[in-house]
């Protein structure tokens, strides 16, 4: 399906977006833990809303 050049530039390919990620990740850090303060509680509130959407359609069915 694929030719082997393929192969070799969607692996390179993955590993330098993964590594640029991670180095963009470290250097905004800080900045992160400045201003998004609390945001874990956001997350975990869409996760029972969710989860409650999901409760009620297995309660009814």
């Amino acid at each position: 399906m694929f030719t082997n050049g393929q192969l070799v530039f969607g692996i390179l390919f993955a590993i330098a977006f993964i590594i640029i990620i991670f180095s963009t990740y470290r250097h905004d850090k800080k900045i992160h833990s400045k201003y998004y303060k609390g945001s874990v509680w956001v997350l975990i509130a869409f996760i029972s809303f969710i989860l409650f959407i999901v409760s009620i359609k297995w309660f009814f069915k």
